[in-house]
């Protein structure tokens, strides 16, 4: 299948981001073997590397899986590039700034239940890679175990600047101001409300779909992201739910093929095994004309999501709420889920239909995209996130538990809202910035204070 045409031929070409992120269209299907070429002819048919490329471009394999991994479970594409990746001076370590990965040891796992404001103002001329703030994580970035949850908060496009992730494949999660990426692959889109998710090992570039203030203050984009070290993320099984329902395939949108052919210096920064490398190409990477396969970046709206839920009585387990799931050794144990509370309705009869008091064998980062989550009536905002390790006891606040066991129960639209949850088998460990933090909420247990005794006998 082929898609538009979008060449980028020089720096002064890339034009107004917002025009043309709006201007984009895309291929669908989530897993699919997807194909497009930017220029007629650029894609060779009946093999992947014949002995000449067509338009004298290389053939490249770019393998997110192991070679005999089950067809099933195999990730890979073929790229056809002005230059192959292998043209490249030698990488030297930068600075990993406040950028963090597994194993987590500078501090120590936190039974805690704990709660931040959203992050503070970025100083001016930060981009996407120098904003990217880690909270957490778990397992190791090494053995391809465990995740990784940061925030991001940007003011500044990346310019001549490309970033890729050999340690796992980014979850990022809009809450404030658009994105435009630049992939390998092509262009997508990400507004909040949305979700881009960029493999393993794919070159990209953020650009803001809103210029920064006059005075150069203030995030124009701001966001989470989760990076996932294990198996890549996959469409949850359905079991008895049935053939359709919750995130539907074809609603995640690929980038249709777009390159750029630039030439002079650009700086490539690579994530691998926890530290930061650079490069100074001659090239932009992102020189792809044509490829196919099925490692590729995609774009997902979370409105989109077909949410399952009670028609009878009691909440559902929020598992019902899974949009992407990373499998562990273990069936139906992930690795980590991607969880999110979409627009629904509540129609519970004699049901307590907020969230319920809950303690977890997993562990929860909840993050806030729009308005307000259904279990906290005050404290938990956009931007904003809480953390809740294995076996910490959660659930409604004091004022939610409050309203809700008087409310009366007619069928209720929860349309104001939109949170989500990185949900994992192993316990969070928080980094020492985010356990120091300025916008650390110190008095969060106090919403669980005043629960009054009504036990009658």
């Amino acid at each position: 299948m082929s898609g538009d045409h979008v060449n980028d031929a020089s720096r002064a070409g890339r034009g107004d981001v917002r025009e043309t992120a709006e201007k984009l269209s895309y291929l669908s299907g989530f897993g699919n073997e997807h194909s497009s070429e930017a220029v007629p002819g650029a894609l060779p048919h009946g093999r992947n590397s014949p002995q000449r490329a067509p338009l004298g471009l290389y053939a490249e394999q770019l393998s997110g899986s192991a070679f005999t991994e089950p067809r099933a479970h195999n990730r890979r594409s073929w790229l056809y590039r002005i230059r192959p990746s292998a043209a490249h001076p030698r990488f030297t370590r930068v600075d990993n700034g406040t950028l963090r990965t597994a194993p987590f040891t500078e501090s120590v796992p936190d039974p805690n239940r704990l709660r931040w404001n959203p992050l503070p103002d970025p100083a001016p001329g930060t981009d996407f890679l120098a904003g990217l703030w880690t909270l957490g994580g778990n397992g190791d970035a090494t053995q391809r175990t465990g995740m990784g949850i940061h925030l991001y908060h940007a003011n500044s496009s990346m310019t001549d600047r490309v970033f890729s992730d050999a340690d796992g494949e980014l979850l990022i999660v809009p809450e404030r101001g658009g994105l435009l990426l630049r992939t390998e692959f092509g262009l997508l889109r990400a507004e909040p409300g949305e979700v881009a998710l960029i493999p393993r090992g794919v070159r990209f570039r953020v650009e803001l779909l809103e210029a920064a203030s006059d005075s150069g203050q203030g995030p124009t984009a701001r966001g989470y992201v989760c990076e996932n070290y294990g198996a890549p993320f996959q469409l949850p099984d359905l079991g008895p739910i049935g053939a359709n329902g919750l995130a539907n395939a074809r609603d995640f949108r690929a980038p249709v093929a777009a390159y750029e052919e630039v030439e002079g210096p650009v700086e490539v920064v690579n994530k691998f095994c926890g530290n930061l490398w650079r490069a100074t190409y001659d090239h932009s990477p992102l020189d792809v004309v044509a490829w196919h396969g099925n490692h590729v970046p995609y774009v997902y709206d979370l409105r989109r999501f077909n949410v399952i839920g009670s028609i009878s009585y009691d909440h559902p387990d929020p598992s019902i709420f899974t949009v992407l799931t990373s499998p562990s050794d273990t069936p139906g144990l992930a690795g980590v889920d991607f969880v999110v509370f979409a627009p629904r309705w509540l129609v519970g009869e004699d049901t307590f239909r907020p969230p319920y008091f809950h303690r977890n064998v997993m562990s929860e980062y909840m993050g806030l995209i729009e308005g307000a989550y259904d279990a906290k009536a005050e404290g938990f905002v956009p931007g904003g996130g809480s953390l809740h390790n294995m076996m910490s006891a959660h659930g409604p606040d004091r004022d939610t538990f409050d309203k809700a066991s008087a409310a009366e129960l007619r069928p209720q639209k929860i349309d104001d809202g939109l949170a989500f949850m990185f949900e994992t088998r192993w316990p969070v460990t928080a980094t020492e910035q985010a356990a120091r933090a300025s916008h650390l909420q110190r008095g969060y247990d106090d919403v669980w204070q005043g629960l009054e005794r009504h036990f009658r006998n």
